[in-house]
């Protein structure tokens, strides 16, 4: 079920393939909770800007260096409901580990991670835990690493759950 949280930082994981974000939108959709996530600024501007906002795309300005971390801070802190979904491997591509920018935001927004388990070897989406971090990430991911343990992506080769690293850069 669906935690009772108004705000959170949703974990989206694995993310291998384009599908992924279809299928969490969809299991969203379930759940009737409006998903938002990142996306580069650009992809809100021109005819169909107001689409992609609609469809929970929060802008990013990537021109230059831009706090993130305090951007999202201040998202969550004017919305009375905000669910942000972030794929941790910032990529579909395999990564050595995950970046820690979700942590960071929760951590800043002061709102809760649910973890999300996209597994498609169980053709599954789950929601095994909610975690509220502390002040050490390497503890909290710690966590985390148990529920993503055994997670297979669509692509299977291309998933390695956080911490586990693979020598490959990210």
């Amino acid at each position: 079920d669906w935690p009772a949280l108004d705000k959170a930082v949703l974990i989206a994981a694995p993310h291998t393939s384009n599908w992924d974000g279809l299928n969490m939108l969809a299991a969203a959709g379930y759940y009737r909770v409006r998903l938002r996530w990142m996306g580069k600024k650009s992809l809100t501007q021109g005819p169909f800007g107001w689409l992609i906002k609609r469809l929970g795309c929060v802008p990013i300005d990537r021109s230059g260096s831009h706090d993130v971390v305090n951007a999202m801070r201040a998202q969550f802190a004017s919305e009375r409901d905000m669910v942000l979904a972030i794929a941790p491997e910032g990529t579909r591509s395999l990564v050595g580990d995950w970046k820690s920018g979700f942590w960071h935001i929760a951590v800043a927004a002061d709102v809760p991670l649910v973890l999300s388990v996209l597994d498609y070897g169980k053709r599954s989406v789950t929601l095994p835990a909610v975690i509220y971090p502390g002040g050490d990430y390497e503890a909290d991911l710690a966590l985390i690493r148990r529920h993503y343990a055994d997670a297979v992506g669509k692509k299977r080769r291309q998933f390695v759950a956080p911490g586990a690293g693979t020598g490959a850069s990210g």
